[in-house]
């Protein structure tokens, strides 16, 4: 049986059928159930006309419609592409016309905004609304658009569904965008399964086969998640897949909010807690040091970020809040998968614990040689993407073929020290080149939300006429604290060479990042340009 990823999930469920798989608020479904409806969404899919290889979007927060039409998709053989329910119209329709688009789920609170987009969609030909009772009328769309309200209810299985299938079936993530237009990473699902989900056993050997991989689920220790963050982000999808193809729990959010966080942890008594770094992390642990008492969290045992690296005080705090927590601070990508784990040591370095297939590699893609001060890009080879949908330039670019083995080359500057260990500095497209030296504005950040009426905090650079650039913050302040610019300056300068140090504060009411948390250092330049 090959690798993909419908059939690797259908023979878990066969295998785990009783157990629960999905939960999110008051809606619980078995693998059994969740299969069944799946295949329900699936033949909805094809009845309306979406063939295989074709993309279809899904414009909704977390729910089990999300689930259900995720796996529909994979097993109709049709795309998933994940929508970004905070974009505006101009963003929206850039990345339905990107991907597209021949059908689109979206969630009724977010219909308006996909009404006045697909006009100018040709491709689009049928939409399904997810009834919600979040929005109040119904917009007009195009009459050339088939549009009718979503429906999962199972009924006859239908063989016909399980063929054709084949590990390179395509499984497409959209990046954020918070630096550029959204790029549509395009996976062979064999190498999305074995990249970003480690072979379906995070803990051990990769499951190579769907009997392999069922029997680990059935035989293994059942665990629970709890994901914090929403589905449309790579760093939760990867999560929940790892998940349910270890025949665990996964626990959704619709939103996240802290106390609810807390009330679900109490209810639901999930044992990894996953969030996006420390713009979801800070929050949790606030709530916690508020009103932790107040809630059982004996079950919380692992906090695990993907997407975002938590801080060195976030971590402290989690310690000192929950003492025996293992913190897991993953480093990976849209365009990589899961390449690691990061901790950070006492002198604030970034040190990666890499995957056998990352290595760190100069601008001719010669490895860097340990010990030596040459800062070079994190690069993975092997199981890697075929490259971005619609983009054959930035493909080039990013996943280059050479001697004819393909690689992912991430914006991650990193160098290598004597014992091989890779410490990561940070996103060359956000690198601050002031009078000559280089800033890396991950490490600013991290001094600034080590001060303790720090919230949040983004690091750019703005123009300057001596030095080209020079480096500059915009800050959130927790609730009720107060620091001046100088404040932060000082307590920077305990941890930053000179030239690193803020020259502009900017205080902000609310650091702008995705809904998952992810920086929008768009935003944050606009801002301090502003200013």
């Amino acid at each position: 049986m090959t690798l993909n990823l419908a059939t690797l999930f259908e023979a878990v469920a066969a295998a785990v059928p009783d157990r629960v798989a999905i939960v999110c608020g008051d809606r619980r479904l078995t693998f059994a159930e969740l299969d069944a409806r799946a295949d329900a969404v699936a033949l909805r899919l094809r009845s309306a006309g979406i063939a295989p290889g074709e993309h279809v979007g899904l414009h909704m927060l977390n729910g089990t419609e999300y689930v259900e039409t995720l796996l529909g998709c994979l097993k109709a053989r049709a795309v998933p592409v994940n929508i970004n329910y905070r974009y505006t119209d101009r963003e929206l329709h850039y990345l339905y016309t990107d991907a597209g688009l021949a059908g689109l789920v979206v969630d009724d609170e977010f219909a308006p905004a996909a009404a006045r987009v697909a006009g100018d969609c040709p491709g689009l030909r049928t939409v399904t609304v997810v009834r919600t009772g979040e929005t109040a009328g119904k917009p007009e769309w195009p009459s050339r658009i088939s549009v009718g309200d979503y429906a999962s209810e199972p009924g006859e299985p239908d063989p016909s569904l399980r063929e054709g299938r084949s590990a390179d079936d395509h499984y497409v993530l959209y990046t954020g965008g918070t630096t550029g237009n959204p790029k549509g990473v395009v996976w062979r699902q064999e190498d999305f399964y074995m990249a970003a989900l480690k072979g379906g056993n995070p803990y051990g050997d990769p499951r190579l086969t769907a009997e392999d991989l069922a029997e680990g689920a059935k035989t293994g220790f059942e665990l629970s998640y709890l994901l914090t963050m929403p589905l449309m982000h790579g760093a939760a999808s990867y999560t929940m897949f790892m998940a349910m193809f270890t025949g665990s729990k996964t626990i959704l959010m619709r939103r996240f909010d802290p106390i609810e966080a807390l009330r679900t942890i109490d209810r639901e008594k999930p044992m990894i807690v996953a969030v996006v770094g420390d713009a979801i992390a800070r929050p949790l642990a606030d709530a916690i040091r508020a009103h932790g008492a107040e809630y059982d969290l004996s079950s919380l045992k692992v906090l695990g970020s993907g997407g975002a690296i938590l801080s060195r005080s976030v971590q402290a705090e989690f310690a000192e809040l929950i003492p025996d927590i293992y913190i897991n601070n993953a480093f990976g990508a849209s365009e990589s998968g899961v390449d690691g784990n990061i901790s950070i040591g006492d002198d604030g370095l970034m040190r990666l614990a890499a995957d056998p297939r990352v290595t760190v590699v100069d601008v001719n893609m010669k490895p860097i040689p340990p010990g030596s001060d040459e800062v070079g890009y994190v690069a993975r080879s092997g199981h890697v993407p075929l490259g971005y949908h619609n983009d054959p330039d930035k493909t080039a670019r990013t996943f280059p073929v050479i001697d004819g083995r393909r690689w992912t080359i991430l914006g991650d500057m990193a160098r290598v020290e004597a014992d091989g260990t890779v410490v990561v500095l940070g996103r060359g497209s956000g690198c601050i080149n002031t009078g000559g030296e280089k800033v890396f504005p991950e490490e600013v950040e991290q001094a600034l939300k080590s001060h303790p009426a720090v919230m949040d905090a983004l690091v750019a650079g703005v123009p300057d006429d001596r030095f080209g650039e020079r480096v500059a913050a915009v800050v959130e302040l927790r609730p009720g604290a107060s620091a001046t610019a100088e404040d932060l300056r000082a307590h920077c300068r305990a941890q930053l060479a000179g030239y690193k140090i803020p020259a502009a504060v900017t205080f902000t009411d609310t650091i702008v990042r995705s809904p998952s948390g992810k920086a929008d250092y768009r935003w944050a330049k606009r801002v301090l340009t502003e200013n």
